[in-house]
């Protein structure tokens, strides 16, 4: 989900034209929050494509309905649910009603919550959550008060309860994560495939010309790499290349900087993949980085208030060039 944890430009969802009614998001880091990124939005339109995240994603839905694609099938998450995804684990995200959904989401890495669960449980391994969905109103408010928390500037309190949380799942649903072994040919291939578009991020080979330099044919890789990935190659490099141009905005990078350094064509392709999959467009991704750890300053407009909400935390965006 994207990263909350997941759409066109002028509305949430990534092409051209007015804001999809209602649609808002605050995609943000606190700076007395390491390890930590927050997603609070509510989305209508937008539609995140399948992409995976480096670290877990736990949202709270507050308000309609999400649908999670994952590979085992597709989840619903309606109010007072939490959606637990581990990282790495490929996943779409859409509205499952008309009016959308609003959540609020927390992107841990990995480390703080391998921490938490050393501190906390007694699991072996790398932990992990063995549930998806769960409905859990009461974890579900604690999730959204790590938010008011952190949109408050009160680290001590936010830092508090997502620990609270963190441990409070991992005790409920935690477990180790399965450790990936296959050593066929295919997954062999599919692994020295990705390390090829990682080492030719931006300018890869076609996949006839990967497939050539691994000794395969073009559909036996594709599905080989469907196999280890949960997507094809081109859906695998696109999400990599948001993730890599997501560290050059926190860096200071601009967006038109960041899309030539790792292989789009040009800010407005950036711009599109972008958006569809973190949630909110490269510039308003940049601009709360440099922000970190300061209250926001734009309110909700009119059309776009989260319900019960009058704070100026929450920024909304349209779309728009970033």
């Amino acid at each position: 989900m994207g990263s909350s944890g997941g759409p066109a430009a002028g509305r949430v969802s990534g092409g051209t034209g007015g804001r999809a009614s209602g649609e808002w998001a605050r995609h943000w880091q606190h700076a007395g929050l390491p390890g930590l990124d927050l997603l609070r939005a509510r989305y209508v339109r937008h539609t995140f494509p399948r992409h995976s995240h480096d670290g877990f994603v736990l949202a709270a839905v507050s308000g309609g309905i999400e649908e999670v694609g994952l590979p085992e099938g597709t989840v619903r998450a309606g109010h007072g649910s939490v959606v637990m995804i581990n990282p790495e684990v490929p996943h779409t995200a859409r509205a499952g009603v008309d009016e959308g959904w609003t959540y609020s989401t927390l992107y841990p890495s990995a480390e703080l919550v391998a921490g938490i669960a050393a501190e906390t449980t007694t699991l072996r391994g790398t932990p992990g959550f063995a549930a998806t969905a769960v409905t859990d109103p009461h974890t579900a408010r604690l999730i959204h008060e790590v938010h008011r928390a952190a949109e408050e500037g009160d680290a001590l309190a936010a830092d508090s309860v997502l620990r609270i949380v963190v441990a409070r799942l991992l005790r409920a649903h935690g477990g180790p994560l399965p450790v990936r072994t296959s050593r066929s040919a295919g997954a062999l291939r599919a692994a020295r495939a990705r390390d090829i578009l990682q080492e030719r991020l931006a300018d890869p080979p076609s996949l006839e010309e990967l497939a050539a330099q691994l000794g395969t044919s073009p559909f036996a890789l594709l599905r080989a790499f469907k196999d280890a990935y949960g997507m094809p190659p081109h859906t695998w490099l696109t999400d990599l290349r948001v993730r890599r141009a997501r560290r050059l905005l926190e860096t200071g990078s601009t967006p038109a900087e960041a899309a030539v350094t790792v292989g789009f064509a040009d800010q407005p392709h950036l711009n599109r993949h972008f958006t569809r999959i973190v949630g909110v467009p490269p510039g308003a991704y940049r601009r709360e980085r440099g922000s970190a750890g300061r209250q926001g300053a734009l309110a909700f407009p009119a059309t776009g208030r989260e319900p019960g909400e009058g704070r100026k935390n929450v920024q909304d965006w349209r779309g728009g060039p970033a």
